[in-house]
């Protein structure tokens, strides 16, 4: 059973319908995401995130819990019965058992540390969640191209997804290290003043402006500094595009732009309410940018980042190399002179043009430093 479940995590290819294989996956990741969420219970100090866990109500998280159980459960049951992938449904069960036992919805929580070192187990569990069931929904509605949830690679991405969200705590911790040691010289009290005096709608524009401006910079050095590009082309190996794709990031590439992103928000002092909302906008294009979805918003499109514009950047197609960086505004891209111009209203590829970055997480994370192009 163990060797079958190594197999299915560092496989490749897409997952077949009509086996259980998909339900049993379902099911699977549904009971360790609750086995997770009840260890974040019991470790709250270390393994949930300081700003995240004063947000959320912990009762509806209880809830949450208790009804993703249920339906693991009954999933991996109703496999188990019909003899479907039955050694896949086990596991699956046995992570809802596993749950049960040491205590399920119903662990108490008591005071604890506000201020240690920590996993952001609840930023993941939430963000799988949250993510998958909007984005699913949304990429089986308005599908540009057919393709299944599981997908080939998505194994990868997944990856990725986990890791990049576990260690949201060192990553976030050294990035105000950086920005603080590198930056606090050119903060100033009377340009803070005055940002913070902005109202909260000029404010929003003005930090997604700002914040875009250093991304598509950051972005261009990735693609035309060739020691950075050995880490960018991590993320644009990925050949088919979901609502998961944008996850495949390798995470010095991940310190790096949050660093150099983060830096100018800093210096011009935006409020707390603010960069919470802006967090919440680069959060939700990141994942709706990369979906599979046929959305071009018309005119629009020359002015926000959708998913036509971005899909143009992970292209293969000649007309699309190294075009297209801005994570928000496409207007940038349009006044530099970076912008895609093309005929056709998609992409026809996707991923290196060479295809010379290797499949698996493990692979891509050494990729950089073995890379001998």
């Amino acid at each position: 059973m163990l060797n079958k479940l190594n197999q299915l995590s560092e496989s490749h290819g897409q997952l077949q319908k009509g086996h259980g294989l998909v339900s049993g996956v379902f099911a699977l990741m549904l009971g360790i995401l609750c086995f997770l969420g009840v260890l974040a219970f019991h470790f709250p100090a270390y393994l949930t995130t300081p700003e995240l866990r004063h947000s959320y109500s912990v009762d509806a998280i209880r809830q949450l819990m208790f009804w993703s159980m249920v339906a693991s459960g009954a999933i991996a049951l109703t496999n188990i019965v019909l003899g479907r992938v039955r050694w896949l449904s086990a596991w699956a069960f046995g992570f809802v058992a596993l749950s049960a036992l040491l205590g399920g919805s119903k662990v108490p929580v008591h005071d604890f540390a506000d201020h240690t070192p920590y996993i952001g187990l609840d930023w993941f569990i939430l963000d799988l969640l949250g993510s998958s069931l909007i984005f699913i929904f949304i990429e089986k509605l308005f599908a540009l191209r057919k393709q299944p949830i599981f997908r080939a690679e998505w194994q990868t991405d997944f990856y990725h997804f986990l890791v990049n969200h576990m260690v949201v705590g060192f990553v976030l911790l050294a990035t105000n290290l950086l920005v603080h040691r590198l930056f606090g010289w050119a903060a100033q009290d009377g340009v803070q003043g005055w940002v913070q005096a902005l109202p909260f709608p000029v404010a929003l524009f003005l930090i997604i402006l700002v914040a875009d401006l250093a991304q598509y910079w950051t972005h261009r050095a990735y693609h035309e500094v060739p020691l950075l590009w050995r880490l960018h082309a991590v993320h644009h190996s990925v050949k088919s595009m979901d609502w998961l794709a944008g996850s495949r990031q390798h995470v010095l590439e991940l310190l790096l732009t949050r660093t150099l992103v983060l830096a100018p928000i800093f210096v011009l002092g935006f409020s707390k309410e603010v960069i919470d909302a802006y967090i919440v906008v680069v959060g939700f294009q990141a994942v709706f940018n990369h979906a599979n979805v046929s959305v071009r918003l018309g005119p629009l499109r020359y002015v926000v980042v959708t998913p036509n514009f971005h899909h143009w950047h992970h292209s293969q197609d000649k007309e699309a190399l190294d075009r297209n960086y801005a994570a928000h505004f496409a207007f940038l891209d349009y006044l530099f002179g970076t912008a895609v111009k093309s005929d056709r209203p998609w992409p026809s590829e996707y991923g290196v043009l060479g295809d010379y970055v290797p499949d698996g997480f493990f692979k891509q994370l050494l990729f950089p430093f073995r890379w001998k192009g």
